[in-house]
């Protein structure tokens, strides 16, 4: 075959093997190779994100509340009683929780229907007392002075009827029934909603409380009573767990004497 000379250096190429010299064209020299090109980037590893915590957040706060829902609900409707049962429970006393009150000072419909539901259980020889335990923070509003007197004009004698002032949360009126009454076996009135959480708080703080529910009207805002009781149940739950102290503490008050002893 004939030899071509390189034109520039004299040299002789052979036909096809192109200008360039085979070193140059090894793949362990070529430019992309690892021994002289850039390391390729490598994808960082990315940790939870900012919305994956929050959702993580959001649903164990879900389960909190669904629990404790669950364990309140189930525990506080064991106790739940006929008027009947009630009667047997052998209880100090009926302890009637408090709600809105008009300003004329008459009790609200949820409210009248828990003490006449109270009145009938104590007419029925249920307890020989009745605490009313209410919002009394102000002058102006007194929950449990408009229970009394509503209770007083159905017949109850004022002297049977106690007031706890400083029952500004269902779990305080626990609390305090059991810290400054002395109280350790009781009946509990209110709507069924409400006596799931007050007869788990009642129990938890070391009462024998039993509850008749006192559904006797139907009520507007009960869509807006059992949603405000979800995050009520768990807030209480955990309360009750840890013993937490009312608003307002006291010295004791003995049931065995005249309720007037109460009145502010």
């Amino acid at each position: 075959m004939t030899e071509q000379t390189n034109t520039a250096y004299g040299s002789p190429v052979s036909p096809g093997s192109g200008s360039g010299s085979p070193a140059a064209d090894s793949p362990g020299n070529s430019a992309g190779s690892g021994s002289t090109g850039k390391p390729g980037k490598r994808k960082r590893k990315t940790g939870p994100t900012v919305l994956g915590i929050l959702l993580a957040v959001v649903l164990a706060a879900v389960a909190v509340v669904g629990l404790t829902n669950l364990v309140v609900m189930k525990s506080g409707g064991s106790r739940i009683v006929s008027t009947s049962e009630a009667a047997t429970h052998g209880a100090q006393c009926i302890l009637v929780l408090g709600a809105a009150v008009h300003p004329n000072g008459t009790p609200s419909g949820i409210l009248q229907d828990r003490l006449d539901v109270a009145i009938s259980l104590y007419k029925a020889g249920a307890a020989p007392k009745i605490i009313m335990s209410g919002d009394h923070g102000t002058i102006e509003y007194n929950e449990v002075l408009a229970m009394k007197n509503y209770a007083i004009a159905q017949g109850v004698p004022r002297e049977d009827i106690f007031c706890d002032h400083a029952g500004f949360s269902t779990y305080e009126s626990m609390y305090r029934a059991q810290r400054i009454f002395g109280v350790e076996r009781m009946v509990v009135v209110t709507q069924t909603y409400h006596l799931y959480r007050a007869l788990y708080a009642a129990n938890g703080l070391g009462i024998d409380a039993v509850g008749v529910a006192s559904e006797l009207s139907t009520y507007g805002a009960q869509r807006w009573f059992d949603t405000r009781e979800i995050p009520a149940r768990t807030k209480d739950f955990f309360k009750t767990l840890v013993k937490a102290p009312p608003t307002f503490d006291g010295d004791p008050i003995s049931l065995d004497q005249s309720g007037d002893v109460t009145e502010e």
